[in-house]
């Protein structure tokens, strides 16, 4: 088992069968369900959040192992979605001595997550600056509300600097999986969390307040060391601001001549020394491209048109990109339409919604087959995009 520290442990399970997480995310190195449990040194057992249903009774056997058969004093429940709520009922029959501690919009929504009814006497609801007293430590809690459901709350060990951080900070990928932190959290904040910036802006600002040496969150590893890298990520990514220099290339065609314009506008880009990263959303990772379209400041579409719009490949990109958010960047276009080209008019129309778009003009129509006498205006786009501030 784990240690989070000399006293709390790490007791979730890690799930390598399931295929996508939330039914969309691909997760090929699969998931963790985190739960710690704290075992003050005056005896009392503290378990922090349940696990997904599938791995309910792996994760009730570490609980146990962990215990060794003393009572279990308290489940504190931060986070009720059902990968952290799953367990609820399991974790209560087997102990119905634990007092359930919770916010109060937690107990609003619990009965829609837990069967099983929690007598009055059982219920502790804490708020913003409430703390409880295991004998040797205080926890304290914080409210995360929309980080990223409303009955969130975090909660910081003061006696071993944890930050049980719930879905803050957490990634795709099982605890031992082997691969940078960043690429998988990166695609998991933004496509999960990345609507509620400013949610997560204001839990940053409460943080910085703290001692934090070690951040458990309910998802992925333990992050002990160079917190400051982690932390200034998701500064980064929760304000919207671009993570390094260069310019996105999307591409969605149908017959690959697109494609044939995509690569042209790649060495083009490049031969004036830009650093560009060249994406097909017909064949990638739909979930990484959107994450992506956050890292760089610009972003240069590529689209058939199809049935008097845009190829539904791009459609949907951009579609999820409303949903999360997308905002402050500057975006070209480039369209192919063999007699009727509406890929542009589409994509900029389901771009409404986001905030502080830059578009750069020319639009660039491509009518079926790239010609030599498209060329000139390949360049004039790749010149003004590479001019926009």
């Amino acid at each position: 088992m784990e240690k989070v520290s000399n006293t709390a442990y790490s007791v979730g399970c890690d799930d390598y069968d399931i295929d996508l997480f939330e039914s969309q995310y691909k997760v090929p190195h699969g998931i963790a369900y985190n739960s710690y449990l704290i075992q003050s040194e005056t005896g009392v057992n503290l378990l922090v959040d349940t696990v997904d249903k599938r791995k309910a009774q792996e994760w009730l056997e570490n609980v146990e192992e962990v215990l060794n058969g003393q009572p279990l004093n308290y489940l504190l429940i931060q986070h009720l979605e059902p990968d952290h709520s799953g367990s609820i009922d399991v974790i209560l029959n087997a102990h119905p001595e634990a007092t359930v501690v919770c916010s109060a919009k937690a107990w609003q929504m619990m009965e829609n997550f837990a069967v099983s009814t929690i007598a009055p006497e059982k219920r502790l609801t804490v708020k913003e600056g409430d703390t409880l007293d295991l004998g040797d430590r205080l926890l304290h809690f914080v409210q995360a509300p929309m980080v990223h459901w409303p009955e969130v709350i975090v909660t910081y060990d003061d006696k071993d600097k944890v930050l049980y951080s719930a879905d803050a900070f957490g990634k795709f990928g099982t605890r031992d999986a082997d691969e940078p932190w960043e690429e998988e959290a990166r695609r998991y904040f933004l496509n999960i969390v990345g609507k509620y910036g400013n949610p997560v802006q204001t839990l940053l600002k409460k943080a910085a307040n703290l001692d934090i040496q070690t951040i458990a969150a309910t998802h992925g590893p333990l992050l002990k060391d160079n917190l400051g890298h982690y932390i200034s990520l998701y500064d980064t990514w929760s304000s919207y601001r671009p993570e390094k220099d260069g310019i996105l290339v999307l591409v969605a065609s149908i017959h690959g001549h697109t494609n044939v314009v995509a690569h042209k506008m790649v060495e083009i880009l490049e031969a004036k020394g830009q650093t560009v990263k060249l994406m097909d959303i017909t064949r990638c990772d739909i979930h990484e491209a959107v994450a992506q379209c956050f890292v760089y400041p610009k972003v240069l579409l590529l689209a058939s048109s199809y049935d008097a719009g845009v190829f539904p490949p791009m459609e949907r990109l951009l579609t999820l990109l409303t949903h999360k958010a997308f905002q402050k960047r500057t975006i070209a276009m480039i369209q192919n339409g063999s007699w009727a080209p509406t890929a542009a008019n589409a994509m900029k129309k389901i771009l409404e919604p986001c905030a502080n778009l830059q578009y750069v003009e020319p639009v660039v129509t491509i009518k079926a087959l790239l010609k030599d006498s498209d060329l000139p205006a390949l360049e004039q786009l790749a010149d003004n995009l590479i001019a926009a501030e």
